[in-house]
C-alpha cells in the first residue's frame, strides 16, 4: 500500500460523513415499477483479470452486485466493506469489482498489480474484471454498457459518478437499484435491498 493510500484508507469515514453532508454521491435510484430488462444480463459475459471469461448465466438465481472501483480513490475503502458484505450473504448474493481509471487517472495499476493489491490489503475473494472503460464512450465496457442504456436493461440510463459505484441485480437478471459512491455496500439501504 502506498502512503497515499494509507491516508486515503484512514480518513475514509470521515470522507463517508462529509460527502454525506454536502449531498455529494448519495443517489439511489430505485425500479420501482419494476421494470424488466429489454436484453438480458444473462446473455453477456466478463473478462476477468486473470485471463478466464465469467458467463453471468452462471449467477441465475443469485443477486448480483457490480460496481466500479479504483485502488487509488478516498472510496477505496469500500472493497473491505464489500468483502464483508460478500461474506455475509455468500449464499445469496455475487459481487464482480470492475476496475477502472475513468476517474482522475486513480487506477493505473495493470491488472495483476490490482488484483494483488485488492487481496493484501483487503482480503477479496470476489472477482475482479479485466480493467476497462466505465463511463459512457465508444470503448465502454459491455455490462456497463447495458447498466447505463434504458434501452437494455429497461430503466436506467445512469453512469458511475465516480468509483465504486453499485448496481444491484435481482435474482431474475433484473436491475433493481443504484448507489452513488457514498452509500456504502454495508449500508441498511443497500443491505436491506440485498435481503428483500
Amino acid at each position: 500500500m502506498t502512503g497515499r493510500q494509507r491516508i486515503l484508507k484512514i480518513v475514509y469515514p470521515l470522507w463517508i460523513v462529509f460527502t454525506k453532508l454536502l449531498g455529494k454521491n448519495t443517489q439511489v435510484l430505485t425500479n420501482t415499477r419494476n421494470v424488466r430488462p429489454i436484453q438480458s444480463i444473462y446473455d453477456l459475459s466478463v473478462p476477468l483479470n486473470n485471463g478466464n471469461v465469467l458467463q453471468l448465466n452462471t449467477y441465475k438465481g443469485k443477486k448480483l452486485l457490480l460496481v466500479n472501483t479504483a485502488s487509488n480513490c478516498g472510496y477505496t475503502n469500500q472493497y473491505d466493506d464489500l468483502q464483508k458484505l460478500y461474506q455475509q450473504f455468500d449464499d445469496q448474493l455475487e459481487i464482480i469489482a470492475f476496475p477502472a481509471n475513468d476517474f482522475k487517472e486513480q487506477e493505473k495499476g495493470s491488472d495483476s498489480d490490482i488484483a494483488q493489491f485488492c487481496k493484501i490489503n483487503f482480503g477479496v475473494t470476489f472477482p475482479l474484471a479485466k480493467k476497462s472503460v466505465v463511463v459512457k464512450s465508444a470503448g465502454q465496457n459491455n455490462i456497463f454498457g447495458w447498466l447505463t442504456s434504458k434501452s437494455k436493461n429497461g430503466w436506467n440510463e445512469k453512469a458511475p459518478s465516480w468509483n465504486f459505484s453499485k448496481y444491484l441485480i435481482d435474482e431474475q437478471g433484473s436491475l433493481t437499484h443504484y448507489f452513488d459512491p457514498s452509500v456504502s455496500p454495508l449500508s441498511d439501504e443497500l443491505v436491506k435491498a440485498v435481503k428483500k
